[in-house]
């Protein structure tokens, strides 16, 4: 076996009314806390309230949407004048994000783009950030147990990360409860966004025993439960099983990388500002075809190929077709989510060339089976 490693939070929580367990956490931590929510602070009150009356010192910092430089940058400018002891990010994956990238950032001397990676310097982080703790409220992205932040430069018309081991929180409280009430089209993209992140590192060349083990299980059942928590909001179970998912991809991801989806997704989400979920949705039986027919063509011994159709026939079990058909059916699933077109996330005739030139320099490509040409990627893109 060839050795491989390892590495995720500090302690993972998972269950209902996990997330009530933040507070204790964080008064063990230190006396002064940094809160980092979505866009509404209110939605996370409960929590402020709560760690205000165990007499701690609460701060907030709220973001609008996914995270960009310059309010991160702001952002970092007020959380260093407060010196929190701890800091903990709830929400989405954007929260999170933000709430990673502000206590790693808080105690570096040096600029943000210092360590961004692929436009910026990519330098380690050199200090030890505040105690982190990660609640999120959508199952999808498994930024808890991740070591990354994704941040958007508008300058530079993409998403970027910041990656160091030191992001890694110290604790995750996944509280499937939290996912109740969530609108469905929010439910549908973190889901789909959750799939991908089990799909892709499955498929990987850096996939390990580890993290095949947790795809391999987590894909059938995100495939399972994420059409009944369309359909019935309020399954408590269906939650549960995608709140798991959504976790295995985080850790997967973080271990054995991603792949050509996320690789054009982080562009696209960079130039267009369409959701993260919803572009990952639209692009996953596409890339996934356009892997099969690569590697049929270039590399027919590939052990991907083996993988990618035991994907065929989890999806095709999943929505009850042949195996042929499988990648129609899980477009058409797509299609029936709601996810928007190609269109409507942004991408115009005129954009394709150029989005898929500049993902073909993410770092998520590393991740994919086989590499991708640029026209190849622009088939994916084209209607």
């Amino acid at each position: 076996m060839t050795p491989w490693a390892f590495s995720t939070a500090g302690e993972i929580r998972f269950g209902a009314g996990v997330s009530r367990e933040a507070v204790a956490a964080a008064r063990a931590a230190g006396r002064r806390v940094l809160v980092v929510t979505g866009a509404d602070p209110a939605r996370a009150g409960w929590l402020t309230g709560a760690l205000a009356a165990a007499g701690m010192e609460v701060a907030t910092a709220a973001t609008a949407g996914e995270p960009e430089l310059a309010g991160i940058e702001a952002a970092l400018a007020e959380a260093r004048a407060f010196r929190p002891d701890v800091v903990i990010g709830i929400g989405g994956g954007s929260a999170i994000d933000a709430a990673k990238a502000l206590a790693g950032l808080m105690r570096e001397p040096g600029a943000v783009l210092d360590h961004l990676e692929v436009i910026g310097r990519g330098l380690p982080l050199t200090t030890d950030p505040p105690a982190m703790i990660a609640v999120p409220t959508t199952a999808g992205t498994g930024a808890e147990v991740t070591r990354n932040a994704v941040i958007g430069v508008k300058g530079e018309g993409r998403k970027v990360s910041l990656r160091d081991r030191r992001l890694l929180p110290r604790l995750a409280l996944i509280d499937p409860e939290l996912t109740l009430g969530l609108p469905r089209g929010v439910t549908a993209a973190t889901g789909l966004d959750a799939l991908t992140q089990v799909i892709e590192p499955w498929l990987s060349p850096f996939a390990t025993p580890m993290t095949d083990a947790l795809c391999r299980d987590a894909i059938p059942r995100g495939l399972a439960a994420l059409p009944r928590v369309l359909e019935v909001p309020g399954d408590r179970e269906a939650r549960t099983e995608m709140a798991w998912v959504s976790l295995c991809g985080g850790l997967a991801l973080a271990n054995a990388k991603l792949g050509a989806v996320h690789g054009l997704a982080g562009v696209i989400g960079g130039r267009t500002g369409a959701a993260h979920g919803a572009i990952c949705g639209r692009l996953l039986p596409r890339v996934l075809a356009a892997n099969e027919a690569a590697l049929a063509a270039r590399s027919p011994s590939h052990p991907a190929r083996a993988r990618l159709a035991a994907l065929r026939g989890m999806i095709a079990g999943a929505f009850g077709v042949a195996e042929g058909e499988a990648l129609d059916a899980l477009a058409g699933f797509v299609d029936g989510a709601g996810v928007p077109g190609t269109g409507e996330l942004g991408i115009g005739p005129g954009d394709v060339t150029a989005i898929a030139e500049a993902a073909t320099l993410s770092s998520s490509m590393k991740g994919n089976p086989v590499e991708l040409t640029a026209a190849e990627l622009a088939g994916v893109l084209s209607d």
